[in-house]
């Protein structure tokens, strides 16, 4: 009689172990299978060091404040001519996870965009950007409600533990349609980047980089441009004052008076620039009035700019509510 239940038990371990097994390679499947094989990116990236700099810092702020490790979402911003996609800036975007699921607060998105256009207004929205290894079903999901914003959005991943010295750890996705078990499915293909840098990321880069930690300070070559010069005016200064020091003492008849050293301080008298003649105040009064000009014209343009917007949303309104009497006076 126990023949027949151990062989009832042994078919039914292996049925629950077979059923285990295929909803774990189910799972790993949904898991793994967000990449497409056999496909090439159809555009090519410039990419800017100041995106790098704005991920790496908002994750580091991120991680500071919260005390462990946390996903960071943001947005890019570039320009885009035909196939070329140069990535220049991003900034970072509010979301909150629903039952697992991030969602984006578009309303957040909508102001900085608004924000950003007053500044770059001849950047566009390129994609976003988030931290970790590779791309995942959440990825994926994000990438759905970006599809919203920008049809074809750039993926930007920052993985903030890879210790590889050969090459940046970023890479760039683009997404693609493709068929999966005969369902359209929406898949990444990585794409190959270049650097592009202007003279002002160069120096801020180069700053960064040569920052240390010690006491010693910083040893970039903006640094050591700026040190030099310090050095310099501190040693003019330093001599300038020891001799209206002794000028001073022979005044005072606290020190003999050398002929030579007399001769040799009104050499220097006549060799500096002499900031009290009238040529002068003129010109500094000049630039003065040039920079308090372009200060209050700066005022009167973003004045002006308020006041179109809210005559445009003010027309809007009014237009609105005209539309709505006339409907109700041909219906009543």
């Amino acid at each position: 009689m126990s023949a027949p239940n151990e062989d009832l038990e042994m078919e039914v371990e292996t049925v629950a172990g077979d059923s285990l097994k295929s909803g774990g390679m189910d799972v790993a499947e949904s898991e793994k299978n967000v990449m497409a094989t056999g496909t090439t990116g159809s555009v090519t990236c410039s990419l800017h060091p100041l995106v790098i700099m704005n991920v790496s810092e908002h994750w580091t702020r991120e991680r500071a404040q919260e005390g462990a490790v946390q996903q960071v979402i943001g947005a890019l911003i570039g320009k885009q001519k035909g196939r070329n996609i140069e990535i220049m800036n991003s900034f970072e975007l509010v979301f909150s996870v629903i039952g697992g699921d991030v969602v984006i607060d578009r309303d957040y998105y909508s102001m900085k965009e608004e924000q950003f256009k007053q500044v770059f207004s001849d950047m566009d929205f390129i994609g976003w950007y988030t931290t970790g290894d590779v791309p995942s079903s959440t990825d994926i999901k994000v990438h759905k409600q970006i599809c919203e914003i920008n049809e074809s959005p750039i993926l930007l991943k920052l993985n903030p533990y890879d210790k590889n010295i050969d090459h940046l750890p970023v890479v760039l996705y683009e997404s693609v349609i493709d068929l999966v078990d005969g369902e359209a499915t929406m898949l990444f293909v990585p794409l190959s980047y270049t650097l592009a840098t202007e003279e002002a990321e160069r120096i801020g880069v180069d700053h960064v980089a040569r920052m240390s930690s010690t006491d010693a300070g910083e040893s970039s070559l903006v640094a050591e441009h700026l040190t030099a010069q310090h050095s310099a005016i501190k040693m003019l200064h330093s001599r300038v004052r020891l001799v209206l020091e002794y000028m001073k003492a022979v005044q005072a008849g606290l020190l003999p008076a050398n002929h030579e050293i007399l001769r040799e301080t009104y050499s220097l008298c006549h060799r500096l620039p002499v900031v009290q003649s009238p040529r002068f105040r003129q010109d500094f009064y000049n630039q003065c009035n040039d920079v308090g000009l372009m200060t209050y014209l700066g005022t009167l343009t973003k004045g002006c700019n308020d006041l179109n917007q809210f005559v445009n949303k003010f027309n809007i309104l009014y237009d609105r509510q005209g539309m709505g009497r006339r409907m109700r006076g041909l219906f009543f």
